[in-house]
């Protein structure tokens, strides 16, 4: 009988060099891409009125942003934990303490889902309270000031 060779190929001997064989490399995240995500998730708390230059309107129980959504949110970025602080308007007669919780539990959750960073650091500064009346009324006024100067 003729000489016979083997030529079998170990595919596991294959797959452990591959999985042996990492690509190497880095993922960051600009401040701004930290400061959309807690940005638009900010728009699902209740009672948060307004991140310094960006107001919400609370439209049937539901918010949404009118303006940029990273405005007023200033974030320390790391490799593997975030630092956030804002200034912030309130609704009138809205628990402020419980406003601070939501905002610090959204933004961890979302920023933590999307980036797998540890936001460590939430930092707000009420610097008002508004009514429902004041905040219809910054609305209109927001709104004529809008409409003048695409005149």
């Amino acid at each position: 009988m003729a000489d016979q060779t083997s030529k079998t190929v170990s595919t596991n001997g294959v797959n452990e060099k591959k999985d042996q064989q990492q690509v190497s490399g880095e993922l960051t995240f600009e401040d701004k891409v930290i400061q959309k995500i807690i940005g638009i998730a900010l728009e699902k708390v209740d009672g948060l009125l307004r991140v310094d230059g960006g107001f919400f309107s609370n439209m049937a129980e539901r918010i949404s942003n009118s303006d940029d959504v990273t405005s007023g949110i200033d974030t320390e970025v790391g490799k593997e934990e975030v630092a956030v602080d804002l200034d912030v308007v309130i609704e009138y007669r809205k628990d402020a303490e419980n406003i601070y919780e939501q905002i610090k539990k959204v933004a961890a959750e979302q920023v933590k889902k999307m980036t797998h960073l540890d936001v460590v650091e939430v930092n707000v500064h009420v610097e008002d309270i508004k009514t429902r009346e004041e905040i219809e009324q910054d609305k209109k006024s927001d709104e004529q000031q809008s409409d003048e100067s695409d005149n």
